[in-house]
């Protein structure tokens, strides 16, 4: 029985956790969080960091595994590439995860190799950003080099501004490093992707329209994700032979990618991040409506099982993913659908079952819905609009006391 070490064990790491038990393997988790859900369901358990390259790599070592896997999670992806390329296991090449995890590095790589991609550059201090701010065109993008989940993510127009978002950065950033980047000014929509490589080629790709909240602490984090994708055909060509391009540059054999690109108003494509995984809503969402399982293939890359018959089946029909996040703090009363999308739209929902009364924080994430249309149009007005359509009843007073 093949060993797959796991890193991590987050509610959203669960659903990979369970499939590779299901498909035979012996699963064995870590992380430095040892009530986090996904470790019931493992053979083993060990309290290990998984941002902590050498104690992981110790730990892999002595477990005498035959794959190591950082499902949906960017914080663990360099890791598991280490440990892998240490141990002489399937991987993408570390010095790639590595490029693709800091934002500096990354911006750097696709301007040494002719992509496109706006005046950038990596800070440790504020000092030295104040001291190039001049050069930049306003407004500027401030980001940590390697958060997650649009977190210490702002825009800055005036330097007078600058101190509290590089403070913001900073606060998320495990190197303790940011950028200034120049706003690219998009046209139409965020383009987002659920990718796959296999033996270098770039073999499906799901692209999404993206849908944000800008009233939400995360305002630069999607919300929603709507397909077919409204681009030209021309333009989603230009992205995944850019993708390829990109893929073959940095040498990667196969496993998933996700990836954020943005149209400029010249119509130039602009990628925003790239990651090594699975985007975990879209990718169970594939599932559900095409059948396709990109969770089992990407168990499948980490142990070094064959991945070839997988291949490109767009489907049809209009589809949305949308993730229900509250904007205020107080006492859960109830989550509000409009009959419409109810009975017309909703395919499928995954609500956290939430007590009334229940103190929960403003921003959380309560659960994400599946939804279908009949038409385009339908489709982008609905989820351009959800927060309208979906809404989270909160009452600031009967607060039960919740973790």
């Amino acid at each position: 029985m093949k060993k797959l070490l796991m890193l991590g064990g987050s509610p959203s790491q669960v659903v990979a956790i369970k499939k590779a038990k299901e498909m035979g393997y012996y699963v064995i988790t870590c992380d430095y969080l040892e009530h986090n859900p996904g470790h019931q369901f493992a053979d083993e358990y060990y309290n290990v960091s998984t941002i902590d390259k050498e104690a992981v790599f110790t730990l892999a070592k002595s477990l005498n595994i035959d794959g190591v896997l950082c499902y949906a999670a960017d914080s663990g992806a360099p890791t598991a590439a280490y440990v892998a390329e240490k141990l002489g296991l399937p991987s993408f090449p570390y010095r790639s995860v590595e490029i693709l995890s800091n934002k500096d590095m990354f911006r750097s790589f696709l301007k040494k190799n002719n992509f496109n991609v706006p005046q950038a550059k990596g800070y440790t201090t504020l000092e030295e950003a104040k001291a190039d701010f001049h050069t930049f065109t306003m407004p500027a993008m401030i980001k940590p080099v390697d958060s997650s989940g649009s977190r210490g993510v702002s825009l800055v127009e005036s330097v007078e501004l600058l101190e509290e978002k590089v403070e913001a950065a900073l606060y998320f950033s495990r190197a303790k490093r940011f950028i200034m980047e120049e706003y690219i000014n998009k046209q139409g929509y965020q383009i987002g992707g659920d990718c796959f490589v296999v033996n270098g080629k770039l073999v499906f790709t799901r692209l999404v329209n993206n849908h944000f909240e800008a009233n939400l602490m995360h305002s630069f984090l999607p919300i929603g994700e709507s397909w077919p994708c409204i681009l030209p055909t021309h333009v989603q060509h230009k992205i995944t032979c850019e993708l390829q391009r990109l893929i073959d540059l940095l040498n990667m054999e196969t496993g998933p990618l996700i990836f954020e690109a943005q149209m400029d108003t010249k119509g130039r494509i602009y990628f925003i991040d790239i990651g090594v995984r699975n985007n975990g809503d879209l990718t169970q969402a594939i599932k559900q409506i095409d059948g396709v399982n990109l969770v089992e293939y990407t168990i499948k890359a980490a142990v070094g099982e064959d991945c070839s018959n997988l291949g490109e089946d767009e489907p049809g029909g209009y589809w949305g993913v949308y993730t229900i996040v509250n904007e205020q703090a107080g006492g859960f009363k109830k989550i509000q659908i409009e009959q419409d999308v109810s009975s017309n739209n909703l395919v499928k929902s995954n609500i956290i079952n939430i007590p009334l009364g229940y103190k929960i924080d403003k921003n959380a994430t309560l659960g994400t819905l599946l939804l279908t249309f009949s038409s385009m149009a339908e489709m982008l007005e609905k989820m351009d609009n959800m927060k309208s359509l979906v809404r989270v009843d909160i009452e600031a007073s009967n607060i039960v006391n919740g973790a």
